[in-house]
């Protein structure tokens, strides 16, 4: 058998598959939530993740009836863009800022005057933005600087877990891509970031590609796990590429959308290219020598939880989208922007806000939820249409995370995005990707396109409908207006 592990916002999930990709076992550890100190502000504590990962890794044994000497490779995967500092002892220094922190606006600029954002984006072939790592970095340098002094090494989540798991410093070129200190063209540290910015090159680890061994098991670990000391562990990759791999987006010709408590629509590419206006990503994939390109929502699934957790509390997600069943397509002219921690495509603007326009008397809670889906609908709508504007043809799209376990929101998806909606056997996203890699890096397949093929499996679809289709063009429209006339007031908002 062969292990993912999934390093995720709200939880980490361990997964057990067998040879032919067949998932035999799964367990989830749930993390603390986020620290929100401030308004678009995110901290998780490093420890309490390997914590999470000891019980998955014992919860998915103990489910399958496993022993940690029946498991061959382990594949990591993870929550993209944290920033983990360690000192001269290994020792976490503070808690990371997570993909959705925004704080480091100050610093986005300052690289940008310092560097010139041209060359920004010949060293990385992305801009830099705030949920980014290394701005995040240069904000402990200006507003820590005794905890910067102490760094010595700086992981991405799941690499510190790898990091607990095997005692290497080490990560791989997929996730390394979210840093912005990564050359995406040539699959290797930007040495021209860090030094012209004069960073350390030393607190960098070393990087690999996605399904090249990076380590073992130590004994120790093995002593609190239940796995076998020198269980090879792979280089994985960030959490959108890996389930990329679950998904199947690993050859030309099929894209993703996977509404996870962030949105990413994500599209497999031969060769790089980049949007020149840097409103997508385009990352290293976790396939040797690919790349891909994917636009972000920030408040996906984020803006159902929200509204659950603060105007349904108790209610659970099926009964919401139950209810927003019953309102009309359009929520009778009201309108959700998920800005709920800024936004990144296509508006790259940290300081966005979100909420409801168009409400009126008339309207209801069921108008207010089918607002929320139809929003986070439009907003990956843009991902799709940029990434189309960069040549990829997309005839269909896969559907993976919470939201598309919903079939009422891959209706609207599909309506919303006029393409035909996809669903696979599996669900398990992240962490069924991770596991595929580990069966590539142990030389079971001998590629991931390989694997994807033996293990992947389409179940069901929806197609669009016509009429739905063609109101939400109309809505769509005005949808996109209302960021431009409301862009002035964020700022405003932001100094208040």
């Amino acid at each position: 058998m062969w292990m993912g592990i999934d390093i995720g916002t709200g939880g980490t999930r361990a997964l057990l598959v067998d040879e032919r990709g067949s998932v035999r076992a799964g367990f989830t550890a749930a993390h603390e939530d986020m620290r929100m100190e401030r308004p678009m502000w995110a901290e998780q504590r490093p420890e309490n993740w390997w914590d999470a990962a000891v019980a998955a890794i014992r919860g998915v044994l103990a489910a399958a009836g496993a022993s940690g000497q029946q498991v061959r490779g382990i594949g990591l995967s993870g929550q993209m863009h944290g920033l983990v500092i360690l000192d001269a002892a290994d020792q976490v220094i503070r808690p990371s800022l997570i993909w959705c922190d925004q704080r480091s606006q100050a610093q986005v600029d300052w690289i940008n005057q310092t560097m010139g954002r041209e060359n920004v984006l010949r060293a990385i072939a992305n801009p830099v933005l705030t949920g980014f790592t290394l701005p995040k970095l240069l904000w402990v340098r200006d507003n820590e600087p005794r905890n910067f002094e102490r760094v010595r090494r700086m992981l991405l989540p799941k690499d510190y877990v790898r990091f607990r798991l095997t005692g290497e410093y080490a990560s791989e070129v997929s996730d390394a891509s979210g840093t912005a200190v990564f050359d995406v063209v040539n699959r290797r540290w930007s040495f021209e970031m860090m030094d012209g910015l004069g960073l350390d090159r030393a607190i960098l680890p070393a990087c690999h590609e996605s399904s090249d061994v990076t380590g073992t098991v130590t004994a120790a670990v093995a002593d609190v796990t239940g796995l076998a000391a020198g269980t090879p562990v792979l280089g994985g990759g960030g959490d959108q590429a890996s389930s990329a791999v679950g998904n199947g987006i690993v050859e030309p010709g099929i894209v993703s959308c996977t509404l996870g408590t962030s949105g990413v629509v994500f599209a497999h590419m031969e060769k790089v290219a980049y949007d020149p206006q840097g409103r997508v990503h385009t990352f290293c994939h976790a396939v040797r020598d690919r790349w891909h390109v994917m636009g972000v929502t920030q408040g996906a699934g984020l803006s159902l939880q929200w509204f659950r957790n603060q105007l349904a509390p108790g209610a659970d997600y099926d009964a919401l989208t139950a209810e927003a069943a019953q309102a009309p397509a359009g929520a009778q002219g009201l309108f959700w922007l998920p800005y709920l921690m800024g936004e990144r495509t296509p508006h790259l603007d940290a300081a966005a806000r979100g909420g409801w326009i168009g409400l009126t008397a008339k309207h209801q809670r069921a108008d207010l939820v089918r607002a929320v889906i139809e929003g986070v609908s439009y907003s990956q709508r843009d991902c799709l249409e940029i990434i189309e504007q960069l040549g990829v043809a997309v005839s269909s799209v896969r559907a993976s995370g919470g939201g598309a376990r919903s079939s009422f929101w891959r209706q609207v998806l599909a309506d919303i995005l006029n393409k035909r909606v996809v669903t696979l056997e599996t669900q398990e996203g992240s962490a069924y990707g991770a596991a595929l890699l580990a069966l590539v890096g142990t030389g079971e397949y001998g590629s991931v396109p390989e694997v994807c093929r033996a293990a992947i499996r389409e179940t069901g679809s929806v197609a669009p409908r016509a009429a739905e289709a063609r109101a939400y063009v109309a809505a769509y429209g005005v949808y996109r207006a209302l960021y431009p006339a409301l862009q002035p007031i964020y700022g405003r908002i932001a100094e208040l």
